[in-house]
């Protein structure tokens, strides 16, 4: 029998007051909590001891503080509002539109809704079933849902207004409940039978490049600083938290931020208070510059198989000195984790769930573009054994490195020649080939297989374009200079 119960408490976007947050911890405190942690949802989730829920759900209700068991948690409404001023500063998603689409929701969602701007990637886009991303309209948005138990992802073929999305989410929550919703244009006409304020896509979303922002440790912005902290194994400290609110409720700090990265972030720190975030720290001997190899992982929540596996490939590329930047890895041990990466190291299923921890088997993949944010999925490795995972790992770094570091030496080649010289050099000849079966797309020959003709550009072939050899996407085509071509 579980000697703890998780509870888990919602902070809308990832916000939370420091007046607010204290209480909750001083009510942990009296339910004999020494740790807690944040989720992947910026929610809080406590351990609390059976004999002691009695005492902590009694505190809880005399102080308004909503809980959760388990089972019968909603999902918390994710944002990139932590990423305001910090992250993003050229964009028309301030602090008053996230916290008006906040406001506008009457009701409790029971599905897992994202809005986050399309100008960061700090946090994930399409984790949610719902996902609202900002488009380049002032207050339109982009509607992407995933259907329940899958990885589909269905764009709307309309951007709706700031003003209707709470309204919007609740209809599609209410649709997916259903089982009358058999395909994408079933939710699209049910959709539309709500009145709300819209406009057709007159362009695509266009991903950002991922690269993810260091989130750790004392940063300067404008004339103040903001402070990340992480822990390694997720837990803090209660009196430390406790600690901080008090800190930030001296200095006039109104709002503390967690992360999907199960982090918290502190904004507005003047340079006078500096003195007392170092000696918080300082005095709980909390360490905030971890290695960025360490950073970029996403875990599931209550995961300690997941933890152990990431201690073991951390260690063993910081053996190997690997670079990860540009990268950003997730362990799934459950089926249906939403767990977004550039490289995911999957658990594999397997016959017999009481076999030996040694005989575990795992999955690696990678997206096609290694964008966290695609659901194209690449197998690079099945059937690998737990202590040859940080081998194929580093394989697979590489490959990344060797293929940014082709894409700029042909932008450079292409683009970037010296004048005074150009009768000297021989004309660069660029190709596109795909990197599964090495197929050569050559825009002088076409594709007569594919009924592409002579003289198509490659930015001119149809999206949804494959490979005449193995039905590639395009996307998984790479320029390539003909000399360099891999032809195996």
């Amino acid at each position: 029998m579980a000697s703890t119960e998780t509870i888990y408490i919602n902070f809308t976007g990832g916000i939370v007051s420091p007046g607010y947050l204290k209480k909750v911890l001083e009510i942990a405190a009296l339910a004999k909590v020494n740790n807690v942690r944040f989720g992947l949802r910026q929610q809080i989730l406590l351990d609390i001891p059976v004999k002691q829920f009695p005492t902590f759900s009694h505190a809880c209700v005399e102080n308004n503080i909503e809980f959760a068991r388990k089972k019968e948690a909603h999902p918390n409404i994710v944002s990139s509002y932590p990423a305001v001023d910090i992250f993003t500063t050229d964009t028309w998603v301030r602090e008053g539109v996230y916290k008006d689409i906040f406001n506008s929701f009457d009701y409790i969602p029971k599905v897992k809704i994202n809005i986050t701007d399309s100008n960061q990637t700090f946090v994930p886009f399409f984790t949610g079933h719902v996902n609202w991303i900002s488009s380049a309209s002032s207050h339109f948005w982009y509607l992407y849902v995933r259907f329940p138990k899958t990885e589909k992802v269905y764009c709307f073929p309309e951007l709706v207004y700031t003003n209707d999305i709470a309204a919007v989410a609740k209809q599609v929550e209410k649709i997916l409940a259903s089982k009358h919703v058999a395909n994408e244009r079933d939710l699209y006409k049910q959709l539309k039978t709500l009145p709300f304020i819209s406009k057709q896509i007159e362009r695509e979303l266009e991903l950002p490049k991922f690269s993810l922002p260091y989130y750790e440790g004392f940063n300067k912005y404008d004339n103040n600083y903001w402070l990340g902290i992480y822990r390694r194994e997720e837990a803090f400290p209660v009196q430390f938290l406790s600690d901080v609110c008090s800190i930030c409720m001296k200095t006039k700090i109104g709002q503390m931020y967690t992360t999907p990265w199960k982090s918290i972030i502190i904004k507005g720190i003047e340079t006078k208070d500096r003195n007392l975030w170092d000696y918080a720290l300082g005095k709980y001997r909390i360490n905030v510059r971890h290695a960025a190899n360490e950073l970029n992982w996403q875990i599931e929540d209550n995961c300690e198989d997941g933890l152990q596996l990431k201690r073991h490939i951390i260690r063993y590329f910081d053996k190997e000195d690997v670079r990860t930047y540009g990268l950003s890895f997730a362990v799934k041990t459950r089926p249906f984790s939403s767990m977004p990466g550039s490289i995911i190291v999957r658990k594999q299923d397997v016959k017999n769930p009481g076999r030996l921890k040694a005989l575990e088997r795992f999955e690696i993949l990678y997206t096609s573009n290694f964008n966290p944010n695609s659901s194209n999925f690449i197998s690079f490795r099945k059937d690998v054994e737990k202590e040859h995972l940080g081998t194929y790992l580093v394989s697979l770094c590489k490959y990344f490195y060797e293929r940014e570091s082709e894409e700029k030496t042909l932008s450079i080649e292409s683009f970037n020649l010296p004048a005074n010289n150009v009768s000297d050099i021989t004309p660069v000849k660029i190709v596109h080939q795909c990197k599964h079966c090495f197929t050569i797309f050559d825009e002088g020959n076409g594709d007569a297989e594919n009924n592409i003709a002579p003289g198509t550009s490659f930015n001119d072939l149809p999206v949804n374009y494959k490979c005449s050899l193995c039905e590639s996407d395009k996307e998984d085509f790479i320029a390539v200079n003909v000399k360099n071509l891999q032809l195996y």
